[in-house]
């Protein structure tokens, strides 16, 4: 049997087995997603499910707009449509050019991808022996070995490997034998990265002494995802007592309490579902000392992409807040106000507006209030301590000003006056932290 019919078979089969939902194309212009991408035009059951393309422009290359107008060419001469969307990609987030670049793609991914929609890519089998021995190498634990999963969920739809079982060189045979054009890009044979390095220079030479490595190395990934999956059916149920709802925290010394194979797995999870990346082995562990902080402590564990805070005995996760300046002379008379740090400030009812605009800032250091019904006035830092307020919010919170008088710290504490301004209207304040 050829290498590009038992790409064929492999579609064939995959579709079969997953009939429902429109296609689309996460199409590189590599041979890899070249490959997928003519063989699933040639399929009269794809085209039925609408096919078609989607490529992102990293903008990184001198050449990543040309390469992009090749895909839209290439794509046409399928008769398919071929989206092009230029991503923004955080040079200076910390987490590395490709894991930066990865994260700004599968967050376009996301967002374009329809509802219902399959987004297929290119993966097979040697992308995922890569990958394998880069979590290995990184200490990852059953989940992490399992390697690429087939399916997960993305955006509105799902994302889709259907070629893990197939090795490279059935796509490559299959371009070959159609004359495909494709894009080499020049930053793959970049050896100093580490999945360059593992490609071009390791995995040969671990071939040359184990030529069955890769169907070994796949089959300890199937047995360490089977546990992996084994594992979650309780630490999801753990997940449900250890999560507040209301502010996704978790409780840290239930969390510390679990056993290792729990725990890790279950820290992951969250944190991805809140779009923010793990930590390393090293950075768990740190997390698991700052657990016994003291009262009045606020233990930060940073890594690239993310924020961990222990307070008031729980985790809460967040990506890394960036310095914002507040412009002189904001103002609110109760429109929807996006604040500088992304939070909101908002009046209810929405139809509701003040009689005239009060000057919106934040805390500079002094600041005090007489709460509505309190006989003292208070500053803000002991406002917030026993208000609960998050340290890390505290910065954020908005401050309303009639003339050079603090009358309301956002909606948490009004004065007397603020009170009769908002009553008089009919409504009230409400902050939106990011």
């Amino acid at each position: 049997m050829s290498s590009g019919r038992s790409l064929l078979d492999t579609l064939h089969e995959a579709l079969a087995a997953h009939p429902i939902g429109p296609l689309c194309v996460a199409y590189s212009g590599g041979p890899d997603s070249t490959a997928l991408l003519h063989a699933l035009a040639s399929m009269p059951q794809a085209r039925a499910r609408g096919l078609r393309a989607i490529h992102v422009d990293h903008v990184l290359h001198p050449e990543s707009a040309r390469w992009a107008a090749h895909c839209r060419a290439f794509s046409a001469t399928l008769g398919l449509t071929c989206d092009i969307h230029a991503a923004q990609v955080d040079r200076h987030g910390g987490m590395g050019l490709e894991a930066a670049a990865r994260h700004a793609r599968y967050s376009l991914f996301a967002r374009h991808l329809h509802v219902g929609e399959r987004l297929l890519l290119g993966h097979h089998q040697d992308d995922q022996v890569e990958t394998i021995l880069l979590k290995l190498l990184r200490g990852a634990g059953p989940e992490g070995l399992g390697g690429m999963r087939a399916e997960r969920a993305l955006g509105g739809g799902t994302l889709w490997r259907p070629l893990l079982a197939l090795p490279r060189q059935a796509l490559g045979d299959y371009v070959r034998a159609h004359a495909l054009p494709s894009i080499h890009d020049p930053s793959n044979d970049d050896t100093r990265l580490a999945r360059n390095h593992l490609r071009n220079d390791v995995l040969p030479l671990l071939k040359t002494h184990w030529p069955h490595a890769t169907a070994s190395i796949t089959h300890s990934a199937s047995l360490c995802r089977a546990a992996s999956d084994a594992l979650a059916q309780n630490w999801l149920g753990e997940l449900d007592s250890l999560r507040d709802e209301a502010t996704n925290s978790l409780a840290a010394g239930a969390w510390l309490a679990l056993a290792p194979a729990l725990r890790d797995p279950l820290l992951s999870h969250w944190l991805h579902t809140q779009g923010l990346p793990a930590p390393t082995t090293a950075q768990r562990r740190q997390i698991e000392r700052q657990c016994a902080a003291r009262e009045g402590q606020l233990p930060l564990i940073r890594w690239p992409g993310a924020e961990l805070y222990v307070w008031k005995n729980r985790l809460w996760a967040m990506a890394p807040r960036r310095h914002t300046t507040w412009p002189e002379g904001l103002s609110w008379q109760g429109e929807p106000l996006t604040l500088p740090d992304g939070g909101r400030l908002t009046l209810e009812p929405a139809a509701a507006r003040l009689p005239a605009p009060l000057r919106v800032s934040t805390r500079s250091g002094g600041e005090r209030i007489r709460p509505a019904g309190d006989r003292h006035t208070r500053d803000l830092r002991s406002l917030f301590q026993t208000g609960a307020v998050p340290p890390w919010q505290r910065d954020a919170c908005p401050l309303l000003y009639e003339g050079d008088e603090l009358i309301a710290v956002a909606d948490r504490w009004l004065s007397a006056r603020a009170q009769e301004l908002f009553s008089a209207c009919g409504g009230r304040p409400r902050w939106h932290p990011t």
